[in-house]
């Protein structure tokens, strides 16, 4: 049964954010109103056409908003919040430095970022794809532009947490779990549907073994060297399995929630060099975008109350613990350490605080 809002305009305003963001991923403008209306496009769309268009309506108004992150990248060390960078020339090459190129460095001077510029990046975050934004006046945009309210983009992720529910189960036996049963659910975070994995029988009038897992295509799937998730996945439900039973919420947050194209570009980064979080910031993204608030609905919505956690990441029991469960222990979660990703997993640990103990295999990334 769902337990998401009736409430018509709570509804109509998600669905029309969820619109601008299927306009955002194919590439077209979208006009963001409010106070400070703007005509906004991802700065990844832009192409030889869209340039024409953007430059005949931009005036001397357009501007690249970029988000902090990515302005320390570009020679500004102390920055904190977005900002604006004047175009008065629609330039690919320009916008290209200023938002992907690695050797990008400022070249002009950069404005507060205004809040119609800060919901646009919202949007482009929502949308996962890069965060930089080409923004133009509101007023120019064309008739019939795909238009969303500014506070309806600030308000989605939570509405779309309180809409959280389930849509179907059924029995999935595992080579490492044979039985076990997934239940989908909509809502939450990212743009797929959301999957408990629930292993075994597992008491809920107790403590509960649960991991939250993010989505990872190339480590689940692929069997990837550059990290531990793969791993992680299949040894927590063969433990769960042996052990009681538990819970795997497999979550749609790829890449830290920066999107799956996103996480390939910071991949291209860390080949030249980067550990995984510099190539992160390097293209605009914080230490971490992901939420799970959503991901405790889902547990409650299972009638878990008290979690054992399988996790390395401390915000993780954080995030359970804020969102009302209790969290009576934490355990690690472990997978391979190989010369492919010991870097990756040493980064996580000194930059993260993940709880890793990598000590032993220093010799790998030598």
């Amino acid at each position: 049964m769902q337990s998401h809002s009736l409430d018509p305009a709570a509804g109509r305003e998600q669905v029309e954010v969820e619109r601008a963001l299927m306009e955002v991923r194919a590439g077209r403008p979208v006009l963001l109103r409010g106070r400070d209306p703007v005509l906004a496009l991802s700065a990844e769309a832009l192409d030889a056409d869209r340039e024409i268009a953007l430059a005949a309506l931009a005036g001397t108004g357009a501007r690249l908003v970029l988000p902090g992150p990515r302005l320390r990248r570009l020679g500004l060390p102390e920055r904190v919040e977005a900002g604006a960078v004047a175009l008065p020339v629609i330039d690919a090459a320009r916008i290209e430095a200023l938002a992907l190129r690695l050797d990008g460095r400022i070249d002009a001077p950069v404005a507060p970022a205004s809040p119609g510029d800060e919901a646009a990046l919202a949007l482009m975050a929502l949308a996962q794809v890069l965060p930089a934004v080409l923004v133009v006046p509101g007023e120019a945009a064309p008739p019939g532009t795909l238009s969303v309210a500014a506070e309806a983009v600030a308000r989605y992720p939570a509405r779309q947490a309180a809409s959280l529910h389930p849509v179907s189960r059924a029995p999935v036996p595992l080579a490492s779990a044979p039985e076990s049963e997934f239940v989908v659910f909509r809502g939450g975070e990212g743009l797929r549907d959301q999957v408990a994995v629930v292993i075994g029988r597992p008491d809920l009038s107790g403590p509960v073994a649960v991991r939250l897992h993010s989505a990872c295509l190339t480590g689940d799937l692929f069997g990837s060297l550059k990290c531990d998730c793969g791993d992680q996945l299949r040894g927590t439900a063969g433990w769960m399995a042996q052990h009681g039973g538990g819970i795997v919420l497999y979550l749609d947050q790829e890449g830290r929630g920066n999107g799956l194209a996103n996480k390939i570009r910071a991949y291209d980064l860390q080949a030249r060099g980067l550990d995984t979080y510099e190539a992160d910031e390097a293209l605009g993204f914080g230490l971490d975008q992901r939420r799970f608030d959503f991901a405790a609905a889902m547990l409650k919505a299972l009638g878990v109350s008290q979690v054992r956690l399988l996790s390395n990441n401390p915000e993780k029991a954080a995030s359970l613990e804020a969102a009302g469960l209790t969290v009576v222990d934490t355990q690690r979660a472990l997978g391979r350490v190989t010369p492919e990703n010991i870097r990756y997993l040493t980064a996580k640990r000194d930059r993260a605080g993940h709880a890793l103990d990598l000590d032993a295999f220093a010799c790998l990334d030598a």
